[in-house]
């Protein structure tokens, strides 16, 4: 049982182990708004430029990667292209979808360096598909 005069040191605890609940967490700190995706698991963008991005040290090499203007809400946001070759299957005005890199904490994964999502379909055909040569990419 608390005795008198400690009511601050409560409410001090109180407010220290609200954080503790998950949802209080979420509630608070509002993240689903500061995700580019807002939330979705995908997100359909233009390609704006290709870029070539430096790995994080020990690791050195080129990531090719491309610069994308998301559909839904305009932000733009960098990507990974996976794959041996595939940045040359990417034009520039050509419509990508883009998922998470699945870094920890929705951050970016290994050795690239603020990259936190990777491109998996081009002009609507995966870009796997492109790869291994099964389809070929469509002109917009």
């Amino acid at each position: 049982m608390p005795g008198m005069l400690s009511g601050r040191k409560l409410k001090k605890k109180r407010k220290k182990y609200k954080w503790r609940d998950v949802r209080y967490g979420r509630r608070m700190l509002q993240l689903w708004k500061k995700d580019p995706l807002e939330g979705a698991p995908q997100g359909r963008g233009i390609v704006i430029d290709k870029r070539y991005i430096e790995q994080k040290q020990p690791s050195s090499g080129l990531i090719k990667c491309v610069r994308v203007q998301l559909i839904k809400n305009n932000i733009q946001v960098t990507a990974h292209v996976p794959g041996e070759g595939a940045i040359d299957h990417i034009d520039e005005h050509d419509e990508v979808i883009i998922e998470s890199v699945g870094g920890s904490q929705r951050g970016s994964k290994g050795s690239m360096w603020g990259i936190k999502y990777k491109v998996i379909v081009v002009n609507g055909v995966a870009l796997s598909e492109i790869l291994s040569g099964k389809k070929q990419k469509p002109a917009r």
